[in-house]
């Protein structure tokens, strides 16, 4: 084959087992692609080539031995700077933590780590998973690939840029209001927000911790089903974590939809936030899912401001009250983006934030009733193309509505999956939500959607 980044995770996999490869060689490949790219891109803050070539030479050993762990034995990842490494450091791109370095991994990373997967290092994140991007920040932002003057999505952007370059295949991101997707969408590739307490938190930077979660990246959903596999699981010291058994969402992957009743939230993609581009990019996806078998109808939910506003009050609250002490202590380190939101949360009520998780329960069980009779709902991922990055204001999340906040209120699994390219040259987006726990039928519909519009499937600037 041509050159081994441009391939999808799966496919690396398959030259890993069938020894087309070695684990050296892969890691080798992507290390000399960051070297030529990241310098334009600006992904990666703490690259960790020295430890991934001694984890690919153990891949190698191992497989060697005919001890192959699974399919990510001897794959190169990356982690957003969130999670914590042992003896690597950690700083969430925040001066608040720039001399960070955990003694203790992640559960995510250790279970990546577990599964064999080699850490080429840690990628750039906006502030405390809460900033945008700014030019005042302890990094430099990352720049979108398709356009570096937009902004490539937050909170997850190096993750995004990483993959849509091809410098890494696989990576694990963060979500608290749409900081998988969001970027996912704004970089054209794949990112899912598992189902609340599916994947622990332990050792992630908390943003709001009844609103976090943990999940893949990676260039396609049959890729990002193979991490959540092997990230997914009950972790007994973690609260919010759910006893559950392994999770089998690559096993439930096809590429026909028979069978699976898909809901159409047509409110949210005619909410006059969203482009024209957008609402048809979404419908001309229903149509492709109907014609792998799907039977499509159209679904109500409460009004995407209602998820809007509740998400917004509660995040800013939990997040004033985890980083309200260093906050006050050392403001001025912080950058004018993250300072200006992490205040706002100083101002919210304690009956406002009472009165939002009720709403939220309310939410939640609204959006049960809704999918009682479909397996998936399907409505935009962004309301438009990405922003310029210096129109980025410090609320533009309350002057226009999140479409990514209805997922994180209901603690529900949704995908961020390619749906076409927009006349600006940018990629666009459709959200696959599922009824909790329902992960598998997420990335079953998103996978089988993506291998029946392989023209969506690009690295940057590049062909599929």
């Amino acid at each position: 084959m041509g050159d081994p980044t441009e391939a999808t995770l799966r496919q690396m996999s398959s030259l890993l087992a069938d020894g087309e490869m070695s684990a050296l060689e892969l890691v080798e490949a992507h290390i000399a692609r960051i070297e030529r790219l990241d310098p334009g891109h600006r992904a990666f803050v703490h690259s960790t080539f020295g430890l991934a070539r001694e984890m690919a030479r153990t891949a190698d050993v191992e497989n060697a031995r005919g001890r192959r762990r699974g399919p990510l034995h001897g794959i190169p990842v990356a982690l957003k700077d969130a999670y914590d490494t042992a003896g690597i450091p950690t700083t969430v791109c925040s001066r608040l933590h720039a001399d960070r370095v955990p003694d203790r991994d992640a559960a995510a990373w250790a279970r990546l780590q577990a599964a064999g997967a080699v850490l080429l290092g840690k990628l750039e994140c906006t502030e405390l998973c809460l900033g945008g991007p700014s030019e005042d920040g302890l990094v430099p932002h990352a720049l979108n690939p398709w356009d570096p003057a937009r902004y490539a999505g937050g909170s997850s952007s190096g993750a995004g840029v990483a993959l849509a370059t091809g410098m890494i295949p696989g990576a694990l991101g963060s979500d608290t209001g749409g900081s998988i997707r969001i970027p996912a969408t704004f970089c054209g590739v794949a990112g899912i927000k598992p189902t609340y307490g599916l994947v622990s938190l332990r050792g992630l930077f908390p943003l709001a911790g009844s609103l976090d979660h943990a999940g893949p990246m990676a260039r396609t959903s049959q890729d990002c089903a193979l991490l959540l596999d092997a990230i997914a699981g009950h972790d007994p010291e973690d609260a919010s974590s759910v006893a559950s058994g392994p999770t089998r969402t690559a096993e439930a992957l096809t590429e026909d939809l028979e069978n699976v009743r898909v809901g159409y939230v047509r409110a949210f993609a005619e909410d006059p936030a969203v482009s024209a581009e957008q609402r048809a990019a979404t419908e001309a996806a229903l149509r492709v899912m109907a014609e792998l078998g799907a039977e499509v109808r159209e679904v109500e939910l409460p009004g995407i401001w209602e998820f809007t506003v509740c998400n917004s009050t509660i995040m800013m609250s939990e997040a004033f009250a985890i980083h309200g002490t260093d906050f006050r202590a050392r403001a001025a380190e912080v950058s004018v983006l993250t300072r200006a939101r992490i205040t706002l949360g100083a101002f919210i009520r304690a009956e406002d934030y009472v009165r939002a998780q009720k709403k939220r329960r309310e939410l939640a069980y609204a959006t049960a009733a809704a999918m009682k009779d479909v397996d998936v709902l399907v409505y935009p991922a962004a309301l438009g193309d990405p922003p310029p990055t210096d129109a980025i204001k410090p609320f533009y999340f309350l002057e226009t509505p999140l479409i990514t906040a209805p997922a994180n209120v209901a603690g529900v699994p949704a995908a961020s999956v390619r749906s076409g390219i927009s006349a600006a040259g940018m990629p666009m987006g459709i959200q696959v939500t599922g009824r909790l726990f329902g992960d598998s039928d997420v990335l079953r519909v998103a996978h089988a959607y993506e291998a029946a519009t392989p023209e969506f499937n690009r690295i940057a600037g590049g062909e599929a």
